[in-house]
């Protein structure tokens, strides 16, 4: 019995250690960036440097649980809007959602390209994101509320897109993705134009990290 008891308490002290270090690691690299030692996170956590690799091996392990739980928010969010009456409505807020959830977090831009995209399960949830905002993007679509060349893989390119574009002026202007999402947000709107250059994206293919020569 007092085996079992001390596996129960084991296990909860693990689960708390991990969510404690992944509020800590979101935080800091929110704040500052991929740079952040590890060293530092453990503080914050108020945990011992040697608990960090008990749970992640490497930072990249660290930053893809990270991008997973930022992904899951896109993607719950996107779900979420998906039973809204107003297609156009709900496109714009889904992605109003996923610009503001990527200007809080300095790390975004940072991680893009580095190996922790290459985790599968990372991999796996930027398809599900995609194929999420291509339902949104599908119902707009169908009742001409936005252009008909205009797919999911292009609405999260954009989100990324729009980020990087504010984002020398966020520290001063934190509310400048607003004015860069409005912008993009009229151009997906049907007009008359002519159909975009190039076709979409088939899938958002992450590339492999080049190794220096």
């Amino acid at each position: 019995m007092s085996g079992t008891t001390a596996t129960a308490g084991q296990r909860a002290d693990m689960v708390r250690n991990r969510r404690l270090l992944l509020e800590a690691a979101t935080a800091a690299f929110a704040e500052h960036g991929v740079d952040v030692p590890i060293g530092e996170i453990a503080q914050r956590a108020g945990l011992a440097k040697g608990t960090v690799f008990r749970h992640f091996a490497s930072k990249e392990d660290l930053l893809a649980a990270i991008m997973l739980q930022m992904l899951d928010r896109l993607i719950d969010s996107a779900d979420r809007l998906l039973g809204a009456d107003d297609s156009a409505t709900a496109l714009r807020e889904f992605m109003s959602d996923g610009v503001e959830v990527l200007a809080a977090d300095r790390a975004f831009c940072e991680v893009i390209g580095r190996p922790s995209l290459q985790h599968a399960e990372v991999r796996d949830r930027i398809a599900q994101l995609c194929d999420a905002a291509e339902a949104l993007t599908s119902r707009a679509r169908e009742r001409g509320a936005v252009r008909g060349d205009i797919t999911g893989t292009d609405v999260v390119l954009l989100l990324g897109g729009i980020h990087q574009t504010a984002a020398p002026l966020l520290p001063v202007q934190p509310q400048a993705w607003r004015r860069y999402l409005a912008l993009a947000l009229d151009g997906l709107v049907a007009t008359d134009a002519g159909p975009l250059p190039e076709p979409p994206p088939a899938r958002l293919e992450i590339a492999e990290p080049t190794t220096p020569s």
